[in-house]
């Protein structure tokens, strides 16, 4: 019998019957239990450990690192504290020695322009102006305060001695410029305790009263004056009240 032999290019089998082929395969291998053995196998090889690939310490590094930032971070806010509170404390400090400041300052205004009383607990014996021979002027040029021998004198306010000794008719007197540019006198005094030159605070004792000079009897003789001189005067119970002071 003769056969026939196609002639031309063998061509590739189509898709059709590659699959038909391997379809074909697996069936051959599942009834030699060779399928079988493969499905009982792992389907992947067993993942490497951590520390086979090296991630752990390159974790940890990273973890370290981390905490080194926070603990500077840590630090810097400690230190940002800190500093705050520094910088309201010393704030504060400069604040209170300011207020410390300004109230020794009112503290010496109100001592400054504190008055009192020449003679605590007196009264005026003979006013202002008052007419009599017994004065050259032909009327008083201050105010007389009752008073005993030895009695106590008092500066009325703060200021600096400019005469302290004999004043003629007015015995021993003291002479006071005060700090506001006026003067008073103080006259007829048994003795004196401050001298020229010296500062004076309110109710400091200057001396004590007397009846030196030209007297009928002790007491404290007190001008007010615009010039330390005789012949300024004003009128003392005003000016003491002007300040503050009850007569």
């Amino acid at each position: 019998m003769a056969f026939t032999c196609a002639t031309g290019k063998h061509r590739r089998p189509s898709r059709m019957q590659r699959t038909t082929v391997r379809a074909a395969g697996v069936a051959a291998l599942t009834t030699t239990g060779v399928m079988a053995t493969v499905a009982s196998a792992p389907a992947f090889a067993a993942e490497p450990t951590p520390e086979q690939t090296g991630l752990i310490p390159v974790v940890t590094a990273g973890e370290s690192v981390v905490e080194q930032i926070d603990d500077q971070v840590a630090v810097q806010k400690r230190a940002a504290f800190e500093e705050a509170a520094r910088q309201a404390a010393a704030k504060k400090a400069v604040e209170e020695r300011e207020a410390r400041v300004r109230a020794a300052r009112e503290a010496e205004r109100k001592r400054l322009n504190t008055f009192v009383m020449p003679i605590a607990g007196s009264y005026v014996s003979t006013g202002y102006q008052a007419s009599s021979s017994l004065w050259s002027s032909g009327s008083h040029t201050g105010i007389d305060f009752h008073a005993a021998n030895g009695t106590t004198v008092h500066a009325v306010g703060s200021g600096t001695v400019v005469e302290a000794g004999w004043g003629g008719a007015y015995g021993n007197q003291v002479v006071i410029r005060m700090h506001d540019g006026t003067y008073t006198q103080y006259g007829h005094l048994s003795s004196i305790e401050v001298s020229v030159g010296q500062q004076v605070t309110p109710g400091q004792r200057i001396g004590f009263s007397g009846d030196t000079g030209n007297v009928t009897g002790p007491h404290l003789h007190f001008e007010a004056r615009t010039t330390p001189e005789y012949g300024s005067d004003m009128d003392p119970v005003a000016y003491l009240r002007n300040h503050g002071v009850n007569v």
